[in-house]
């Protein structure tokens, strides 16, 4: 399992998916975001889902959003 808040992991990309205002679909980077294989919501763990969703709420709770402006 990652880290909680390293870059790829469940809760980063959830939080990034909010930021730039993208559905939410569970899925994470072992090695880092786009290197190597992505993980899908079918191959993840409960908790990995879990974290992705905290990421991405967490997101939301702070309004953060990209100006594509």
């Amino acid at each position: 399992m990652a880290k909680k808040h390293a870059h790829g992991s469940p809760w980063d990309r959830g939080s990034a998916d909010s930021w730039y205002a993208r559905p939410r679909e569970p899925h994470w980077y072992p090695k880092g975001t786009y290197n190597g294989r992505c993980i899908p919501e079918s191959e993840m763990s409960k908790q990995e889902i879990a974290d992705y969703h905290a990421g991405y709420d967490a997101n939301e709770e702070e309004g953060g959003k990209k100006d594509w402006g």
